[in-house]
């Protein structure tokens, strides 16, 4: 039997991502004349990336009731607590040898710097990742965008086009 191919409903994501590398191509290429819809595009990102941060604030907390409303409906507390603990410890465990140690070397290795004092301009992402380890639920790359793209433009001065 040969497999036919059926169209999927939803968006098409390529054909967007497309569109958009063209607009923006296109925009450039008017020079003057698209700085206007080039202003405008930034200043919605600029708005998007400030209600991301807002609604990554309030998740956890929704995130702690529906969790907590799950944890009053068991029956075996004991349970949940010994193997809630056993997955921390694993995924704390393989946290800590994957960033602490292997990546490091791999930075060490193809930089020949030391990875700490690069690390050490990303304070404010690192806390919310570490805010986001601690509700597994919301593990987001929008949850630290925000924080990431400021760190880079003003501790690490990389153009903001580039970031």
């Amino acid at each position: 039997q040969v497999p036919v191919g059926t169209e999927i409903e939803g968006m098409n994501i390529l054909g967007l991502v497309l569109f958009a590398l063209v607009l923006g191509v296109a925009l450039k290429k008017l020079g003057p004349e698209g700085e206007d819809l080039i202003r405008f595009f930034n200043s919605f990102n600029e708005a998007t990336m400030v209600l991301v941060t807002w609604i990554m604030w309030y998740v956890p907390i929704g995130i702690m009731f529906l969790v907590g409303s799950k944890i009053v409906e068991m029956e075996d507390i004991v349970l949940l607590v010994t193997s809630l603990g056993k997955y921390i410890f694993a995924s704390i465990l393989g946290h800590v040898i994957h960033g602490g140690i292997i990546l490091p070397l791999i930075y060490f290795a193809a930089t020949r710097q030391n990875p700490h004092e690069s690390l050490g301009a990303f304070r404010a992402p690192w806390c919310s990742v570490f805010l986001c380890f601690i509700s597994p639920c919301c593990v987001s790359s929008s949850a630290t965008l925000p924080s990431m793209i400021k760190c880079i433009e003003e501790n690490n001065k990389v153009d903001k086009r580039i970031s």
